[in-house]
């Protein structure tokens, strides 16, 4: 239900009494902790948006994160001002609903669907529950053609399938903005929905006419929800970016998912929890964190028979570029590989800074021929072998000969780097980073007789 309709049937709702509940009934505000609202007298479900007067006639909406006999627990979706004690509340009453459509492409909206481009709101032609259907993972179509990028270094060594979930894993500041809004350029993908989840309100617009520009906005939805907003708009931005994808999906497009940062995700969900009384575990985060992110990345992926894909990438920010941290452990366990972003790499002005060794797709061997699959498994042995020799080989203290593999490597360094590297204007297709990977290792053995 929209707010319009919500606040149509502010006259028809009486304040609760000592009469037995009705169906439809509003409760009152009783008490205000931290980011929770405390409601008696209002029968409304888990998940359920309502709306709550404040003394100046404005009205806030809130979510109900859980309850406690006859209390209800809400959460304000927006900074809230001017509540009162005894303050009305008003439920929702039906499912919530999204609209959706091809309205949507080339919009920035938040986590409400409401736009935050100065445009008027977009007049879409479906709605649909705000809760997508599960898809039976006997019924997932599986994972068997190739998804182009436009990346080099993940086109030919880790090439991604068509409903593939990758996680993109980075510290602050080493270019996973960049490197998603070159994918969202350069990706053959029909559709691209962006999810920005709790990342700071600068970069929003930085990413869209810096990082996405004109082009990349043209057939892309973004959905923005910054670290200033309330941890429920921040979760609900991360499932609308979701929904919306599934609906281009089920409409049987080739949809490409960038939600940044599932880190982000975690952490307004661990925020709820706590707000709520659940007790933390691991690090401070609650269990619920746990089961919310498969809940959330499962929904991604190849549709039914018949339908379209969803192929997803998700960024995982490492606190101190530390890989063991609970999320990124537990995003590392449920998606279907890693790209991890190197800090040294990225001081060393190599871009995009992708470890190559310390990447892997999952899905590589069911989308690629059996002789790139070798030639990428190839490369990376070269590249690994150098980088395990660097330091002697830097102060001279190698001596050839030693070891076969160092020995080519040494040879092919500045090859193997040219591939991994590119530029922010640059593209190239799966076919081309193909090629040129088959070239490199042909001039190799040539050069090698």
């Amino acid at each position: 239900m929209t707010k319009p309709q919500l606040l149509e049937r502010i006259a028809r709702y009486p304040l609760d009494t000592a009469s037995p509940p009705r169906p439809l009934v509003s409760g009152r505000l009783v008490r205000s902790v931290g980011l929770t609202l405390e409601v008696v007298g209002l029968g409304a479900a888990l998940g359920e948006c309502c709306l709550i007067e404040s003394a100046n006639g404005q009205h806030i909406e809130a979510e109900v994160v859980g309850f406690d006999e006859g209390k209800l627990f809400l959460m304000p979706m927006r900074r809230i001002g001017g509540l009162k004690p005894g303050a009305r509340v008003l439920p929702g009453g039906d499912e919530a609903r999204i609209e959706v459509g091809d309205a949507l492409l080339g919009r920035v909206i938040d986590g409400l669907g409401l736009p935050l481009d100065g445009l008027p709101p977009p007049q879409c032609s479906h709605t649909i529950p705000f809760a997508g259907p599960m898809i039976n993972p006997l019924r997932r179509l599986p994972v068997r053609e190739p998804l182009d990028v436009g990346i080099r270094a993940i086109n030919g060594l880790l090439t991604v399938g068509r409903g593939q979930r990758m996680g993109l894993f980075a510290g602050s500041g080493v270019g996973k903005s960049v490197l998603l809004g070159m994918m969202t350029r350069f990706t053959t993908a029909q559709i691209v929905v962006v999810g920005l989840v709790g990342e700071r309100g600068r970069e929003v617009r930085e990413f869209i006419e810096h990082n996405l520009g004109a082009e990349g906005l043209a057939r892309a939805v973004v959905v923005a929800a910054p670290a200033d907003e309330s941890p429920v708009m921040r979760l609900r931005a991360a499932r609308l970016a979701t929904r919306i994808a599934e609906h281009f999906r089920d409409q049987g497009h080739d949809v490409l998912l960038l939600l940044d940062s599932l880190t982000r995700f975690a952490q307004a969900q661990r925020e709820v929890a706590l707000a709520v009384g659940e007790p933390p575990a691991t690090r401070g985060y609650p269990p619920s964190v746990f089961a919310q992110l498969p809940e959330l990345v499962e929904r991604a992926g190849n549709g039914d028979q018949g339908g379209g894909s969803i192929t997803a990438f998700y960024t995982v920010l490492m606190e101190g570029d530390d890989d063991q941290d609970p999320v990124a452990d537990s995003a590392r366990a449920i998606l279907d590989g890693h790209v991890l972003l190197a800090r040294r790499l990225a001081e060393e002005g190599h871009y995009p800074a992708i470890d190559i060794e310390a990447s892997i797709s999952r899905v590589q061997p069911q989308v690629v021929s059996a002789g790139q699959l070798a030639q990428a498994q190839r490369f990376k042995q070269l590249y690994s072998a150098y980088q395990r020799s660097r330091e002697l080989i830097q102060i001279g203290a190698y001596q050839r000969g030693a070891d076969a593999d160092t020995d080519l490597a040494i040879q092919l360094i500045p090859q193997l780097r040219g591939y991994l590297r590119q530029g922010l204007n640059e593209s190239f297709s799966l076919a081309s980073s193909s090629g040129e990977l088959e070239q490199l290792f042909n001039t190799a053995e040539t050069a090698g007789r």
